[in-house]
């Protein structure tokens, strides 16, 4: 699999990590089931962790494309983090978070898991899997 759902139920923080190769398809696939996953927990917190890809396949009009869509979690009351650890992660995960600020205004580009955890003030959380 591509990618696993995890869910720190105390914290109510959804955490997807995406492995592998990042290609437009299963950016797609992605966006549906981070949707499906945050609804169906009631998540007040989002953290997408690129930190495993080892390929972005992804164009800058993809990420215009998807910075356009309403946002995969619906609430934007709710925090969200990418972790981007690389330069181009980094680099298109900020141009992602620039084109679609207006509709999520505290979505974080960050560089590790950690930094997102801080940010959020939680300490020890307790991620199970949602598979």
């Amino acid at each position: 699999m591509a990618y696993r759902f995890e869910f720190d139920p105390v914290n109510r923080i959804l955490l997807v990590r995406i492995e592998g190769r990042l290609t437009e398809e299963l950016a797609i696939a992605l966006y549906g089931e981070i949707r499906k996953y945050s609804i169906a927990t009631d998540a007040r917190a989002g953290i997408w962790d690129f930190s495993l890809v080892t390929e972005v396949a992804l164009s800058a009009e993809f990420i215009r494309h998807m910075a356009s869509q309403e946002p995969a979690m619906p609430d934007a009351t709710h925090p969200r983090f990418m972790v981007a650890p690389t330069a181009v992660a980094f680099g298109l995960s900020r141009m992602f978070q620039t084109l679609g600020g207006a509709t999520r205004p505290l979505l974080n580009v960050v560089h590790s898991v950690d930094e997102a955890l801080v940010e959020l003030g939680v300490q020890s959380p307790q991620f199970k899997s949602l598979e």
